[in-house]
């Protein structure tokens, strides 16, 4: 009960720190002349969120379908759906991962190189989850992969709202409706279980559907999909 309680105390906290690191610095450097990039809100926020969402669930269902066509893994309803942790964990978790590494150190970076911040904060957002339980190579390649894919999705609109909005989609997905391990973290409740087995590089393996090979593939078919948006937006 008191580990339950506790990760949505500190997920909270580090968001609520993030919103006032980032207020603090953008009032201090900027003079609060920055778009951190919350702007567009409602409209622009829906639309972008949606997107966000139908994206992740095309690449997660994609990287779903390749894992049981390659092992013996599959699913069972389970009918159970972790309201608690959605809003005490995934929520807080996506909007303060975004702000930290698509939000104002990144927007820093990208204007005096755009290759250099994205290539940066991809590696230090991967980085920050080598302790997570069950990691792998291939887990920190997709993590790697996951920072890129991420940073061209604030590229697309330059704001933050599509970025949340696959970024909150893919981990719900993985976890609480699909039955995976989320980086490492499981779940108390799923609408779907995984039963079956298959090598950890295929399956994922403890750290879940983040630890295969598939995700690697349709990460960087995201990216691919994105840079070629974002070059025609470009010229």
């Amino acid at each position: 009960m008191v580990r339950l309680l506790r990760l949505p105390l500190l997920q909270w906290a580090w968001l609520a720190g993030a919103v006032t690191a980032t207020m603090v610095t953008v009032a201090i450097m900027e003079h609060d002349r920055w778009r951190v990039g919350f702007d567009g809100f409602p409209r622009a926020a829906a639309r972008e969120l949606a997107l966000g969402a139908l994206f992740a669930s095309v690449l997660i269902g994609l990287a779903d379908v390749a894992v049981e066509a390659s092992t013996t893994l599959r699913h069972s309803w389970a009918g159970h759906f972790p309201w608690g942790e959605l809003f005490g964990v995934y929520i807080p978790a996506a909007v303060h991962e975004e702000l930290v590494f698509r939000g104002y150190p990144y927007q820093k970076l990208r204007s005096l190189s755009r290759p250099f911040a994205i290539a940066a904060t991809a590696l230090i957002f991967a980085a920050m989850h080598l302790g997570n339980h069950g990691i792998t190579a291939i887990a920190l390649a997709n993590l790697v992969c996951a920072g890129v894919l991420l940073a061209l999705c604030y590229e697309r609109y330059r704001r933050l709202w599509l970025p949340i909005g696959l970024h909150l989609t893919w981990n719900l997905l993985s976890g609480p409706i699909l039955g995976y391990d989320v980086s490492g973290f499981v779940p108390g409740e799923s609408l779907l279980v995984t039963r079956g087995r298959g090598p950890v590089w295929l399956t994922g393996g403890e750290f879940g559907i983040e630890g295969s090979i598939w995700i690697v593939v349709v990460e960087l078919v995201g990216i691919v999909y994105l840079w070629g948006k974002f070059r025609r937006a470009a010229f």
